[in-house]
């Protein structure tokens, strides 16, 4: 038994930033247990480290080795510093501390992350880049973006949108892509050696930008109705994609 955790609406709330009932004692059992877990979080406003050490003040005792986010998979999927970056100030700003042009007149690549007032011109810019020879990297696929009681078109879908405007395909650097869960793995056999996708259970608060992507590599999966997701209606269309819906991760077996 092995777990690939996600943070945003599974361990802490969207909208205070605090954690979860039952988030942080599901933590600490897999800890005394020696059950291997990897928190996996597509947390792009924060550097890794920062976010890392922001989720233990909280009282989250997750070794470094038990966290993985975009950032540190970035560079595997982009090989290119001539860049648009799309999204949060905050990201805007962590981009420019790794060393990436985001201004490029001529970029090769735009860099998609959540934002929520995303408007018509940006999409044009984001278009029009890619009409230039610009490929399209997400820096994850979330189906919805939950922010201040409400839900926005996540990465992956704007990711679709661009897909279908332009004729061109994407790269995804977090989650749900093949490669990041791939990193996960590896990350759970540094903890036990012999781990397979069929020994994963995924838990996390977004059934298609997550759940979806892990049952297809083989995982077993848990909804928690704690985030972007709210009731079981909303997913009867993929229920086959999902073992099992939870009110909170404190209602999961470890």
């Amino acid at each position: 038994m092995s777990f690939l955790i996600d943070v945003q609406g599974t361990l802490i709330d969207d909208m205070d930033k605090k954690p979860i009932e039952g988030a942080i004692a599901f933590i600490s059992h897999l800890n005394s247990a020696k059950i291997p877990y990897v928190v996996v979080t597509n947390n792009t406003k924060i550097p890794s480290i920062e976010f890392h050490q922001f989720l233990c003040d909280l009282g989250f005792d997750i070794p470094k080795n038990n966290y993985l986010d975009p950032f540190m998979s970035l560079e595997k999927i982009l090989h290119v510093k001539d860049i648009q970056s799309f999204g949060a100030d905050e990201f805007l700003a962590v981009m420019e501390k790794l060393g990436y042009n985001q201004k490029a007149v001529k970029p090769e690549a735009i860099v998609i992350a959540s934002k929520k007032d995303f408007d018509s011109e940006a999409y044009a810019s984001m278009i029009e880049a890619v009409m230039g020879g610009a490929k399209i990297v997400g820096m994850h696929a979330t189906s919805i973006y939950a922010k201040d009681k409400r839900r926005y078109p996540g990465v992956g879908a704007i990711l679709q949108m661009l897909a279908y405007a332009t004729g061109m395909g994407y790269e995804i650097v977090g989650k749900p892509s093949e490669p990041f869960y791939n990193e996960a793995l590896r990350l759970l056999n540094t903890q036990h050696d012999g781990i397979t996708f069929h020994d994963v259970t995924m838990i996390s608060d977004d059934a298609i930008g997550d759940l979806v992507g892990a049952k297809k590599l083989g995982m077993k999966t848990i909804l928690v109705l704690s985030g972007k997701c709210k009731s079981e209606n909303e997913v009867l269309h993929i229920k086959e994609y999902l073992d099992a819906i939870v009110p909170t991760i404190g209602h999961a077996k470890g």
